[in-house]
């Protein structure tokens, strides 16, 4: 590239809290890989990153250089792409066919006082000049896209994430494999007396994962670096378990995007866990309502359910957020960030950030308590909360107070 690249947030940041509410678009991790990523691998090359509001500085990696090309952070990288943006001047921004922006080349301090994720309105009060891409671009945009395009997102990135070295040979004579060549570990990966299917799909081991005695695991998944398949576990197909993240029990095309743990029994499926997030042992989702009608999803900027077109759709849970033993979710439940839910009965399909309780009501899980939580749990991890992300996690429970009753 003959400029550096910065990663941009556009309006659909809102459209994918409440994931969005800890962390940018280009954060986010399906298949494989986080937007970020994965650009940094299809290019080759570091790349920076501008965030606005409560995110930016936790969230914000800017360059040194006056011009930059800056990237809508939900769209994926692809060959058209690439040459689309090598070949931008100056001034200049591409939008698809729907009038969303694609990419603009502008001077770096165009963006430095920007406040809010932006669209192409804002391009074109910079009067930069528009050229329209006549391509199609995989993109997501609401939170059911993450686990929608996750086989789409595993098969775009396997060749990216194998390309720098070959698979390790699987040793175990106890483990049976079919489709050989569709397998990858990566170093450090131990799979034991194992069932691996990936036949019709790839199947990623990342370095130092562990796919544990007794599991099953068919089709296309991604299993990151550090992350446990729990013994006995059913993983069927198109799911990525993020970095140091377990699962156990059976799992279906669903997204943990990092030290996430769903480790005991119980069913998840067509659903997504943020970061930090906890399943008590046999928790269940549903993801198909009994009259098979399309499943509504919380929507956070109309502030009403929006119609996902979908059958198949369970739960959706923001970071920091866990559930105790024995917990129900019914189809197409929206889970805010640091909420604690627990006792008998089905909660309500939305829960906000920072609730606490249940089936039979919910009160405000306090800042102080849900941060001591989050403080122990990440500490566990050998992590801990610098000061800019405790003012972020407070800005989250500012921001979403409205939705919270006490």
């Amino acid at each position: 590239m003959k400029h550096p690249i910065i990663l941009l947030d556009d309006s659909r940041q809102a459209d994918l809290l409440p994931f969005t509410f800890t962390r940018p678009v280009w954060d986010l991790r399906m298949g494989i890989f986080t937007q970020k990523e994965r650009w940094e691998a299809t290019l080759g090359s570091e790349v920076f990153t501008l965030a606005a509001g409560h995110l930016a500085s936790v969230f914000t990696h800017l360059p040194s250089e006056k011009v930059v090309l800056t990237l809508n952070s939900g769209i994926f990288p692809d060959e058209d792409l690439v040459r689309l943006i090598d070949s931008l001047d100056v001034d200049e921004y591409a939008v698809d066919s729907q009038g969303t922006w694609i990419a603009a080349c502008v001077p770096l301090a165009t963006l430095i006082s920007l406040k809010e994720p932006v669209d192409a309105d804002f391009w074109e009060e910079q009067g930069l000049r528009s050229l329209l891409d006549s391509h199609t671009h995989l993109s997501i945009r609401f939170p059911e896209d993450i686990f929608r395009y996750n086989a789409e997102a595993i098969l775009r990135d396997f060749p990216l994430a194998t390309k720098a070295a070959p698979s390790q040979k699987l040793n175990d004579p106890h483990t049976r494999v079919y489709g050989q060549d569709n397998l990858y570990l990566a170093p450090g990966a131990r799979v034991k007396a194992a069932i691996i299917n990936a036949e019709d799909g790839p199947i990623y081991l990342g370095p130092n994962s562990t796919v544990s005695e007794g599991a099953i695991i068919v089709r296309s998944h991604a299993i990151c670096d550090h992350a446990t398949v729990a013994m006995g576990a059913k993983l069927r197909g198109d799911t990525t378990v993020g970095p140091w993240s377990k699962v156990g029990g059976e799992v279906s095309n669903s997204v943990l995007m990092a030290y996430s743990n769903k480790g005991h029994d119980g069913y998840l499926g067509n659903s997504v866990l943020g970061q930090w997030c906890n399943l008590g042992a046999d928790t269940n989702n549903s993801n198909l309502k009994n009259n098979y009608a399309n499943v509504k999803l919380w929507h956070y900027p109309s502030g009403r359910f929006r119609d996902t077109g979908l059958q198949f759709c369970g739960l959706m849970m923001g970071d920091h957020s866990k559930c105790g033993i024995n917990t129900m979710f019914n189809t197409g439940t929206v889970v805010g960030v640091s909420a604690n839910i627990f006792g008998q009965g089905f909660p309500r399909n939305f829960v906000p950030s920072f609730s606490w309780g249940g089936a039979s009501g919910f009160t405000t899980y306090q800042f102080g308590k849900a941060l001591e939580v989050a403080r122990m749990v990440k500490d566990r991890r050998g992590k801990s909360f610098t000061q800019d992300e405790v003012a972020l996690m407070q800005a989250v429970f500012d921001k979403t107070a409205v939705y919270r009753r006490s």
